[in-house]
């Protein structure tokens, strides 16, 4: 057993160097080459970050001014509708005028007409009432002298 621990601590004192050497190694390289690695990557996700910040911002202002064009888009539109509304009112109240003057028109026409078929019939009358008598005459004396023949 004797012999089995020196060959065991003969191999641990072989060992200690390459121990050392690990143990260097792993420090060495934590310093030269991971410390370094992980600063840049560490850079590189605080870029990225702050770039996809950024593009969030922007996403964000994007949409806002775009609402704000559709909010001004819309009021300029209800402005048009509206005053095309006017318009159009005020072409039905011209329109509606331009009737009503033609229906006075119409009517003073068409009195004037009655008055003047009204003033020719009663012409009609009194020619036909002032012939009538001279007719009847001339029947009543026709007949009368048709009798005496």
């Amino acid at each position: 057993m004797d012999d089995t621990l020196k060959a065991v601590g003969q191999l641990l004192i072989q060992s200690l160097p390459t121990f050392f050497i690990v143990l260097f190694l792993y420090f060495y390289l934590k310093q030269v080459f991971f410390g370094p690695l992980d600063r840049v990557l560490s850079q590189r996700r605080e870029a990225t970050e702050g770039a996809r910040a950024q593009a969030a911002a922007a996403l964000e202002r994007a949409a806002a001014k775009a609402a704000l064009y559709e909010e001004q888009l819309r009021a300029a539109r209800n402005e048009i509708y509206k005053e095309q509304e006017e318009q159009r009112k005020l072409w039905r109240d011209q329109q509606s005028a331009q009737v009503a003057e033609a229906r006075k028109s119409a009517e003073s026409t068409v009195g004037g007409a009655k008055a003047e078929i009204a003033a020719e019939a009663d012409a009609a009358k009194r020619s036909l009432a002032s012939g009538t008598q001279s007719l009847a005459d001339k029947i009543t004396s026709a007949i009368l002298q048709g009798r005496a023949a």
